[in-house]
């Protein structure tokens, strides 16, 4: 895990190269429906469940770039990153914004297949955690 879970304004941001090892694991030749077997996709997640927020975002992009657009694996990436920016957002008290990023998971969300796994996950999986930001929110 970092040494911190960065937040703009508050800490120190973490070095440029800092997570490039993990980002280079995603490459061009993995197929898009295998990139959930990656270092940089199960980095994310475990960054997202850890409270590293905006790490989850860094890492997770690797994953985003290596989609097509309008695939579920593109939207479920999207997803999960702009949950990641929802809960950075909410630790940086802007409750506004963290729902207004957590309607966008949820469009994301929409545009993917309830009836199988996408990158290891549902839909449901990914909505529940939606759900739970936004009772934080509503605290």
């Amino acid at each position: 895990m970092p040494t911190h879970a960065y937040v703009p304004g508050v800490n120190a941001r973490h070095p440029e190269d800092w997570f490039d090892q993990i980002k280079q694991t995603v490459t061009p030749n993995i197929p898009a429906a295998q990139l959930h077997h990656t270092t940089a996709w199960t980095t994310g997640l475990a960054y997202l469940n850890a409270g590293y927020f905006w790490e989850c975002h860094e890492v997770l992009e690797a994953v985003w770039m290596q989609t097509q657009d309008g695939t579920a694996e593109r939207d479920m990436v999207q997803a999960l990153i702009q949950l990641a920016n929802a809960r950075l957002k909410l630790r940086m008290d802007r409750p506004q914004a963290a729902w207004r990023l957590c309607n966008m998971v949820q469009a994301h969300l929409a545009r993917c297949p309830n009836d199988r796994a996408i990158l290891g996950l549902t839909v449901g999986d990914a909505q529940a955690w939606v759900r739970e930001t936004e009772i934080r929110i509503e605290r």
